[in-house]
């Protein structure tokens, strides 16, 4: 099991890399075990989205206050 702190803010997620969250969401989509912490953050992250997107895992605290934050930003704009 991964060690890393969930993503709660935009600020956070824009700290990541593109790249390794893709990665890791379409991972997370197909429905694979948890990454090693050896993948990264990024790469984590992306797997925990594609997770949930696929049905593997319900959404947590830590994605709604991510969501949030999104909408936030945008209303904003």
């Amino acid at each position: 099991m991964a060690e890393f702190q969930p993503v709660c803010t935009v600020r956070d997620l824009e700290s990541l890399d593109d790249d390794e969250i893709f990665a890791g969401f379409q991972a997370g989509l197909q429905g694979t075990s948890e990454p090693y912490d050896s993948r990264g953050r990024s790469y984590w992250h992306g797997w925990r989205n594609g997770a949930v997107e696929g049905g593997y895992m319900r959404r947590d605290d830590a994605q709604r206050a991510l969501s949030a934050d999104i909408q936030r930003r945008t209303s904003y704009s």
